[in-house]
C-alpha cells in the first residue's frame, strides 16, 4: 500500500490530532501532531507501540519510568503497559502500532 501525503487520513483521538499514514495487515503508522496542552493520561492498549520524535519536547511515562523526549529520540511500549504523554513544546512524532489500532481508523 502506498499513501501519498495529501491522502493521509486526518483523525483526532482524545483531543490529539494525528494522521493515519498507512495501515497494513499487521501494523499501522501514524503521525501525531501534538500541541502544547495535549496531554494523554495513563492508558494501555493491546497494541505494541514504537515511536520516533520528529520535533518538540515531550514527557513520556511508562509504568514507573519518566523521560523527556526530543527530536531524534525513540521509544517502545509493550502491549497492555500503562503509559502517558505530556507535551512541553508542540511537535510531532511518528508511531507504529502492531497490530493496527482499529479505534484510530
Amino acid at each position: 500500500m502506498i499513501v501519498k501525503s495529501e491522502d493521509a487520513k486526518k483523525r483526532e483521538f482524545k483531543g490529539v490530532e494525528f494522521e493515519v499514514l498507512s495501515t497494513g495487515e499487521k501494523s499501522m503508522m501514524t503521525k501525531m501532531k501534538y500541541k502544547k496542552g495535549d496531554n494523554v493520561l495513563f492508558h494501555s492498549h493491546p497494541n505494541e507501540q514504537c515511536g520516533y520524535v520528529l520535533s518538540g519536547e515531550h514527557i513520556i511515562r511508562i509504568n514507573d519510568t519518566t523521560e523527556v523526549l526530543r527530536a531524534g529520540d525513540t521509544y517502545a511500549i509493550p502491549e497492555n503497559v500503562e503509559h502517558a504523554w505530556e507535551v512541553i513544546e508542540a511537535g510531532e512524532a511518528v508511531d507504529v502500532f502492531t497490530p493496527p489500532r482499529y479505534d484510530y481508523i
